[in-house]
């Protein structure tokens, strides 16, 4: 089973992740977390070049084959092993953000973005993906207060306004695959919810 997490920047992805893990391992799930860019040596020194602010002339161009790297190594080498061993695969983002902030928020055509992370995934397809919905402003104001700032969280508001329609857009387009949690709520309610999505597809993850 392969599950993705996706929002905004400050939605809190995160900071869920390691206690889904627990609640899941503690009803007799098997699984492992992991997180994109990253997850092994390669895709970590890529995370490094793309979220390093000194890294502002980056085309993005550059940028999507560099995230579709990191994305090529993690699927051979974490996650396709680890859903043939029938582990649960969490992951702190995947090919969606790639729509979302290249497609959406840079503007490129989406057609040819689908094509190179077809490529880059060999054709991998989360069985669920929860979106944590938050508000731009608030969720870059927390990545602030946090003193979390990378590069991409440096682009314009609007830029970011872009990619969050753009998730609404895709969870309008594909709704059977997507939950939607309010992130904006306290962090109790947001775990409880997150968990009540886990339960639709394992049984047992809200209890």
């Amino acid at each position: 089973m392969f599950i993705t997490l996706e929002g905004p920047e400050g939605s809190g992805k995160t900071s869920h992740i390691p206690y889904l893990v627990e609640c899941l391992k503690e009803r007799g799930y098997k699984v492992f977390a992991t997180r994109e860019p990253g997850g092994t040596s390669i895709g970590e020194q890529i995370r490094e070049v793309l979220s390093n602010l000194k890294n502002t002339e980056m085309n993005p161009r550059t940028e999507i084959l560099l995230f579709q790297a990191a994305r090529a190594q993690i699927v051979e080498e974490v996650i396709k092993p680890r859903l043939e061993n029938s582990e649960i695969v969490l992951c702190d983002r995947y090919a969606d953000s790639t729509i979302a902030y290249q497609g959406y928020g840079h503007r490129v055509d989406l057609d040819q973005l689908r094509r190179v992370i077809k490529f880059a995934t060999n054709g991998l397809v989360p069985d669920l993906t929860i979106l944590l919905d938050l508000d731009v402003k608030v969720g870059l104001q927390r990545k602030k207060k946090a003193d979390e700032w990378n590069r991409l969280d440096a682009y314009t508001v609007e830029f970011h306004q872009r990619v969050r329609a753009g998730y609404l857009e895709l969870v309008q387009k594909e709704p059977e695959r997507w939950r939607v949690v309010d992130a904006s709520q306290n962090w109790d309610t947001v775990q409880a919810d997150i968990r009540k999505a886990l339960k639709t597809i394992l049984p047992g993850c809200a209890q």
